[in-house]
């Protein structure tokens, strides 16, 4: 029998994928009170007896039916390629286990689909991975956004890029984008919402996949993102700025002493022109103080299983369910078809990325 923490049974957790990602999901559970680690699944177990280190209690195999089987194990953690988180997270719903997949949630919307349909059916928690969207910096815009403070979306401009790692079965638009899709699908208000996406990419060394790319999405109420992402950086860059109008803001995700800056800045038309003096535009430019405001330093993964334990004890949704991971994927597969058309823009029906409740940001 497993142990108990204050009286309550802990989640057995099972993590697939001891590459890149599946590492810091170890520790993150091990860190966890209310998780017990007891598998890690990975096809070269030496790797995954590598990441367990000196834990005696937690096995390792490479054999996916093994953790199955395992009733103790209720959650199955994903951390695979992207070409198989659908047939893994299948088999673990179909099993009776609540699953966390790691960005994105499958490698097409049909997949996507389907894996949401299962969860429900089964009864189980579908949750993706968007580690973005639980760090204080993203939870705090959101907040920022919400309650007026930036009052309208004007723009918001995206740079994701870094040397490598480039991978062998996506490309850059698929690994990199998705981060920050999802923090879009978590902060727009309903009223501010993508009505299409262009892609552009290009693939200077060869590789077979966009290597560089960029993609536009014009947003409900005339305002515009851009996302920027790249392999091929010979620095790295994790910044995002955000434009309204009453104020801006800068977040620089790579320099811990000051990550958010919140500028009361903004350009305004003069109001009261008659139509004649309407064709020469007059505008006036605000320039206010900078705050920056206080952060927890809080690693992301941390609030990404805290809120998965909470959201099984509770019998919901999580903040990024299936349905999140879906609309992110939805953006990702009109870029694909943007790419193909040479960066024709490919337009997007419905809420593709209506926002989550946000109980629980602050």
């Amino acid at each position: 029998m497993r142990s108990k923490v204050a009286g309550y049974r802990r989640l057995g957790v099972a993590v697939v994928g001891a590459g890149y990602w599946g590492p810091n999901l170890v520790r993150n559970f091990c860190a966890n009170p209310q998780c017990e680690l007891l598998w890690v699944c990975d096809l070269r177990p030496a790797r995954a007896q590598e990441v367990i280190g000196h834990r005696s209690s937690v096995r390792v195999t490479d054999a996916l039916d093994t953790v199955l089987r395992d009733e103790d194990v209720e959650v199955v953690a994903v951390a695979t390629p992207t070409h198989t988180h659908f047939a893994i997270a299948k088999a673990a719903l179909l099993a009776g286990k609540h699953v966390l997949i790691e960005k994105p949630l499958a490698g097409s919307v049909a997949d996507a689909e389907a894996l949401i349909e299962l969860a429900d059916r089964q009864r189980r928690v579908l949750m993706c991975d968007h580690t973005y969207c639980y760090t204080p910096a993203v939870r705090r815009i959101c907040s920022l956004i919400a309650d007026g403070s930036l009052g309208s979306l004007q723009y918001l401009d995206s740079v994701r890029i870094n040397l490598g790692l480039i991978q062998k079965d996506v490309d850059v638009f698929w690994d990199l984008a998705p981060h920050d899709l999802s923090i879009l699908d978590f902060v727009l208000p309903p009223e501010c919402r993508p009505l299409a996406v262009a892609a552009h990419g290009a693939d200077p060394i060869g590789v077979g996949r966009a290597c560089v790319g960029y993609l536009t999405l014009p947003l409900t109420g005339g305002g515009i993102a851009h996302l920027h992402v790249n392999w091929l950086s010979p620095t790295k860059i994790r910044t995002t700025i955000i434009g309204g109008s009453r104020r801006m803001l800068v977040w620089d995700d790579l320099n811990p002493s000051q990550r958010l800056s919140l500028y009361d800045r903004g350009v305004e038309l003069t109001e009261g022109l008659s139509p004649e003096m309407q064709r020469s535009v007059l505008v006036s430019y605000r320039s206010g103080d900078m705050i920056a405001p206080a952060l927890p330093e809080q690693e992301a993964l941390q609030g990404v299983v805290a809120e998965l334990v909470a959201a099984i004890g509770e019998e919901r949704r999580p903040l990024t369910d299936g349905q999140s991971g879906l609309r992110v994927l939805r953006i990702l597969d009109a870029a694909s078809r943007s790419l193909r058309a040479d960066g024709a823009p490919i337009a997007l029906g419905g809420a593709e990325l209506a926002v989550p409740t946000m109980a629980a940001a602050g």
